[in-house]
């Protein structure tokens, strides 16, 4: 995949935001390794320096756990990869309702709408 960063937030903070991604999507499933720091550095663009600093965030958060000899494996602790889910969602709804608000919408309109979306998707009516 490829990497692309944007201007005025730190690249670690963009190499974070999209590992932790990765792993609350299950790209990196529980127990997976993951691939060297030098290789993921190359493969992105960036100074190894900067891949260790991500991956030392992570370890921080207990999202992987390094084996010495072996390498960095993602954590298989179900709460802390649900909390990491719990997260990143309430950051999407955050965005997702400012902008919302943003257009004029109220939380009620906002909440209708979100609740209209899931039953199109779902595949039910608004009357079912």
């Amino acid at each position: 995949m490829k990497w692309t960063f944007e201007n005025g937030i730190p690249i670690y903070l963009q190499i974070l935001g999209r590992l932790r991604t990765e792993i609350a999507s299950g790209a990196y499933p529980p127990g997976a390794k993951l691939p060297a720091v030098r290789e993921l550095a190359l493969e992105a663009g960036v100074n190894p320096n900067t891949m260790q600093r991500a991956f030392a965030e992570l370890e921080r958060d207990g999202l992987v756990y390094t084996q010495r000899t072996s390498g960095r494996f993602v954590t298989e602790d179900a709460e802390v990869l649900k909390n990491l889910r719990r997260t990143l969602s309430e950051d999407v709804i955050e965005e997702m309702c400012t902008r919302l608000m943003r257009l004029g919408m109220s939380r009620e309109e906002i909440l209708s709408a979100v609740k209209d979306w899931a039953a199109e998707a779902s595949g039910q009516t608004k009357n079912s």
